[in-house]
């Protein structure tokens, strides 16, 4: 019987040997990617800059696309195997042309790796009238992969990894209102519908892509300290939040409780690198290892059903199709 994530039945953890303290270098351990190709977003700061580097340490060569190539220069210039190109993901067209650039080279593309996105934001819209968060966090990675598509078919072994988040316990996805038009829009449900996209996107280009030697997670890569994901949240929302107190000073038990980032990029290195997860793809994995599916109280460990559910899940597809105006055709 054919295999597949739809309702969660590949939830369950592998016994990988890692948990939340394990490192990206502990993960990457005895990996050996000289001659494969990657492509990490938001790669030159936070888990993404730590992605880039254990991949390049690691052997492989690592396009970062960047939205400031002086930034990107700045943080990734020491280091060898990376190539740095221009790309804004809020804007569809700088996405198609960096994918035909790539495409132009020629090159199979091993790791695709959708790390980039934004949280805490207020309201925003872009040209075509879609939430930013579901704009960046989302249907970016849409049309980014389906364009890439070609060089990952082409690689006859490869992985898309995209980076999602607990907090697509936030909200469902809102089908009927996906760009709050009727309903007030509130930062952290813009930004749960977005990962729970994410989330929904995987399972199902996993169950398609499988048969091209293709295979697609999602992962929360932790609470993490030192990250830019914050930038633009109020002061106000972390104090409502319970992270900090009224002077902006993180209390002791939150900081506690972070990752620092080699922590914070490990699952991500794990999904791209681990041979446990070779059969097995569309899953949604935490603490470099397959999470287990939550429970149906509020905000608990593990990855929720409705972010697994194979009717919306193809719904979705569909859907984003429509809203980026780029047909996805595996074949």
């Amino acid at each position: 019987m054919e295999q597949n994530n739809y309702q969660g039945a590949l939830q369950k953890p592998l016994g990988s040997g890692f948990n939340a303290t394990s490192t990206t270098s502990e993960v990457i351990k005895g990996v050996e990617l000289t001659g494969k190709i990657a492509i990490v977003t938001g790669g030159n700061t936070g888990i993404g800059l730590e992605t880039v580097q254990t991949l390049a340490a690691a052997g492989a060569t690592v396009i970062v696309p960047a939205r400031d190539i002086e930034k990107a220069k700045k943080n990734l210039g020491h280091l060898t195997n990376v190539e740095i190109e221009e790309m804004d993901l809020a804007s569809p067209d700088a996405i198609d042309v960096f994918a035909t650039k790539f495409l132009s080279s020629r090159r199979p593309l091993h790791l695709l790796i959708n790390n980039a996105g934004i949280m805490w934001v207020p309201l925003r819209k872009d040209s075509r009238g879609i939430e930013s968060q579901l704009a960046t966090n989302y249907l970016a990675q849409f049309q980014l992969t389906a364009r890439l598509w070609p060089a990952l078919k082409k690689a006859n072994g490869a992985r898309v990894i995209n980076v999602s988040s607990h907090g697509h316990q936030f909200a469902p996805f809102n089908f009927e209102d996906p760009n709050f038009e009727q309903r007030e829009y509130e930062t952290l449900l813009g930004y749960g519908q977005s990962k729970t996209a994410t989330n929904l996107f995987s399972l199902e280009l996993d169950n398609r892509v499988k048969d091209f030697g293709v295979r697609a997670y999602s992962l929360h890569p932790g609470s993490i300290g030192g990250t830019e994901l914050g930038r633009e949240a109020p002061l106000a929302l972390f104090i409502k939040m319970g992270f900090c107190d009224e002077n902006g000073n993180m209390l002791p038990e939150v900081a506690a409780s972070l990752k620092n980032i080699p922590q914070g990029a490990a699952t991500t290195i794990w999904c791209a690198s681990s041979n446990l997860l070779n059969n097995i793809g569309g899953v949604y994995c935490e603490d470099a290892d397959i999470a287990p599916l939550a429970a149906d109280k509020e905000m608990s460990a593990g990855v929720k059903a409705y972010s697994l559910d194979e009717a919306n899940a193809k719904r979705l597809w569909t859907l984003s199709e429509t809203m980026t105006g780029v047909a996805f055709h595996i074949d």
